[in-house]
């Protein structure tokens, strides 16, 4: 009776010992199971992925594509874009029509770009006054585009229209651009740019620096040399702030020329420093063209110009320097207003910009204002 006693409490005792470890390996494979299951997260993730290639989200939009792009943001652009080619052979066809470059570039939307790849560095408006230069704005528009691409830029591109036929005032249309361009997007940096200018050279980087950049060191006009010593025209790049500071360009040069020597001697007095690409970096082809009307050359420039070029110890530099302290006709007007950028800067700019806005049209490639000044011309 004993031995049937002890034999049942150890058959029990082993039944006990049993259903316990039947216990613990149940938990083991369970816990092995979940961490498992989360271990598989990510690949349940790529799978989704894979998946959601096939869902269309509107026009040719998928679900993948609008993660990438709030993905990329996330990844800054490289400080040096691997697309760049660096000097390129420009060719301008005849018959070259708007729509050839629109087909070109139909990831830009209204003159706007960014790379879906990264996020860049700086948001780039590009200003472009203009007036009876459809075929010149053509040719820029072809090469700057993909020119700006490669270089992996956030960029718009903004093209001012003065309406009307009074004088052409450049340095007004830039301030406008400016104001206006704001209203779209708060960019960081801003490109002054001559529609008849074209870069040769994407290593000539279209963002701003801690100075005031002047990117034209030389042109196809010049032989690429300095167009003149102190010369500041032609593509400039001002940050948002810079600009601001010097209360842009002075609106009361009409006609051609000036306005960019005023804008030098507002940062000049700011004690800031204008600094240039290396000179075989920062060359232009300009496109050849004959003066516009209302656009002559404004006298008080070109003496500027020539008393810039000129030696002061040569017979003409001393001859412009006793013109300049005469009291004759020829100078009453002959560097007034550069003379008054001092006194005048912080009341002739952005803060004293009037115009008339006639329209905003969104273009495919750029985004078109198209103002009128009405007094002062």
């Amino acid at each position: 009776m004993g031995f049937f006693m002890t034999f049942h409490l150890s058959y029990k005792f082993r039944l006990l010992l049993l259903f316990l470890l039947c216990l613990t390996v149940l938990g083991w494979a369970t816990s092995n199971y979940f961490v498992g299951a989360i271990q598989e997260i990510p690949k349940a993730k790529d799978f989704m992925a894979n998946f959601n290639k096939v869902l269309v989200w509107g026009k040719g939009k998928t679900l993948t594509q609008e993660a990438s792009m709030k993905e990329a943001d996330l990844n800054n652009c490289p400080s040096v874009s691997p697309y760049l080619r660096g000097q390129n052979k420009l060719v301008f066809k005849p018959d070259l029509t708007l729509e050839e470059v629109e087909a070109k570039n139909p990831k830009v939307h209204r003159g706007r770009y960014h790379p879906e790849e990264c996020r860049a560095s700086q948001r780039v408006a590009i200003l472009i006054p203009h007036r009876n230069r459809e075929k010149h704005l053509l040719y820029l528009l072809e090469h700057l585009h993909p020119f700006l691409q490669r270089q992996q830029l956030d960029y718009g591109i903004y093209v001012i229209h003065q309406a009307g036929s009074k004088k052409f005032n450049r340095a007004k249309l830039l301030n406008v651009g400016y104001l206006e361009a704001l209203k779209d997007e708060n960019w960081d940096c801003f490109i002054f740019h001559d529609v008849d200018l074209v870069p040769e050279n994407d290593l000539n980087i279209y963002k701003c620096e801690e100075q005031p950049k002047h990117l034209v060191v030389g042109r196809n006009s010049t032989g690429y040399r300095l167009r003149y010593n102190g010369y500041f025209g032609g593509v400039t790049a001002l940050s948002r702030e810079q600009f601001f500071k010097v209360n842009g360009f002075s609106n009361n040069y009409w006609g051609w020329g000036g306005e960019d020597d005023d804008l030098r001697l507002r940062v000049e007095l700011h004690r800031m420093k204008i600094i240039r690409p290396m000179p075989n970096v920062g060359k232009y082809t300009m496109i050849f063209h004959t003066r516009d009307r209302g656009n002559e050359v404004n006298i008080e420039r070109l003496l500027g110009e020539v008393c810039t070029l000129l030696p002061t110890d040569s017979t003409m530099g001393g001859f412009i320097d006793t013109l300049k302290l005469s009291q004759g006709p020829v100078s009453n007007g002959w560097m007034k207003l550069l003379h008054q950028v001092s006194q005048v800067w912080r009341t002739d700019g952005l803060t004293s910009c009037i115009y008339k806005l006639l329209s905003v049209d969104y273009n495919p490639l750029y985004t078109n204002i198209t103002v009128d000044f009405w007094s002062g011309a």
